[in-house]
């Protein structure tokens, strides 16, 4: 399973809300609730992540194994 904990936690720590991250990036609200639950985002939404925060794909998500 993919978490995106350290999204969230990347969030909280640079005081950046979700808001406007929604304006720095352009995507949608939709897919900002996706990350909020830990569905499938496509890795064009993570390159615009990583583009904005200035970081890498392992800054924002996690692998977890199922159990």
């Amino acid at each position: 399973m993919i978490s995106y904990k350290p999204f969230q936690k990347l969030l909280i720590d640079r005081e950046i809300k979700k808001q406007d991250l929604l304006k720095m990036t352009g995507i949608s609200s939709a897919t900002m609730a996706k990350l909020n639950t830990n569905e499938y985002v496509s890795l064009e939404v993570i390159d615009k992540l990583c583009t904005a925060l200035g970081c890498q794909p392992g800054d924002l998500l996690e692998h977890i194994a199922e159990q």
